[in-house]
């Protein structure tokens, strides 16, 4: 009896002591996407934002990143983020230019003066009213911040002075029409192809060349392929996005929407400091490697691109003169 009595009570203590052990949430990995690899300034930013959510969260929320593209092109990851199989995607305009046409003025060649004025544009009410039309948009995407891309100039075997060196080069470009119009008025054949594409198809000569900045020539091994000047037209100038997923974004709650968006503001900040660094660094490293940097008269380009402005621009006509008045 003395046995029977001693075990309930030996049980209902196990059961209280139970009862006041804190039950852990169980935890959600964001899984981050990026085709840029270890360590590029957008890469280390999102990585640090998903750290102060995590310490914000107590743990309930944990981000990991996975970078080179090992998850795909970023067609196939803003897909995949889409249906909430990625969480969150840096990825660059020119893919959602499809999707959310409205993002097309950004992609423009020369609406930018130069990267100040494409930083105060994308700080101010014109940034903030393009991520609220991602947002808003069927994409079911949420727009969580901007980052710096820098500018974007032409990398290729042959030397290129003027529009009409480009004759008959194949230049790759992202998967945007107006992309493709951009390079075919600067004078070359605009080639369309993924990022992670494009290594194997300047070394084999399936294109000429390519345009992008000097830290994604350098760290994405283009360098090497033989291409020789790097021009720099700064055809364009357009920033980055980095979003989330609508499907994950609905499943938060209010408080850890607000420390999210919080900490995406500070990542977009952090990577302009980071992005600065890696320009000049990665510069330096090119032209060390025997990459010829190469000045140009970008009037000529500017003039060339004229007739892509007036056939996109017309349709943002409104938004273009806020942009332009901007200091």
């Amino acid at each position: 009896m003395n046995f029977r009595r001693n075990l309930i009570s030996s049980t209902a203590a196990a059961v209280l002591t139970l009862a006041l052990i804190p039950v852990t949430s169980a935890q959600t990995v964001l899984k981050a996407s990026d085709v840029h690899p270890a360590g590029y300034p957008n890469v280390v930013a999102i990585e640090n934002m998903g750290k102060k959510l995590e310490a914000a969260t107590g743990g309930r929320y944990k981000l990991q990143m996975f970078a080179g593209g090992v998850l795909g092109s970023e067609k196939e990851v803003v897909e995949q983020t889409q249906i909430g199989a990625i969480q969150i995607a840096r990825i660059s305009l020119g893919i959602l230019g499809p999707v959310v046409p409205d993002v097309n003025v950004f992609n423009m060649p020369f609406v930018f003066r130069d990267e100040a004025h494409m930083r105060a544009v994308i700080d101010g009410p014109v940034g903030k009213e393009i991520l609220d039309k991602i947002t808003n948009s069927p994409a079911r995407l949420v727009a969580l911040g901007w980052m710096d891309s820098g500018s974007r100039s032409l990398y290729t075997k042959k030397e290129i002075k003027s529009p009409a060196d480009l004759k008959g080069l194949k230049i790759r470009v992202m998967g945007n029409p107006l992309f493709v119009d951009t390079m075919n008025a600067m004078g070359g054949n605009g080639i369309t192809m993924g990022h992670n594409d494009t290594y194997s198809a300047l070394q084999t000569g399936v294109v000429d060349g390519a345009e992008n900045n000097p830290p994604t020539l350098f760290t994405a091994n283009h360098y090497s392929t033989g291409v020789k000047f790097y021009t720099q037209t700064t055809h364009l100038i357009i920033p980055e996005i980095f979003v989330m997923s609508k499907v994950t974004w609905d499943k938060m709650s209010k408080d850890d929407q607000a420390s999210l968006m919080k900490f995406a503001r500070e990542a977009q900040m952090e990577q302009r400091a980071l992005w600065d660094k890696s320009v000049a660094e990665y510069s330096a490293k090119l032209q060390a490697a025997g990459i010829q940097f190469k000045t140009v008269d970008k009037k000529a380009f500017y003039d060339a691109t004229a007739p892509v402005r007036a056939k996109y621009g017309s349709q943002f006509a409104e938004l273009i003169k806020r942009i332009e008045a901007v200091k």
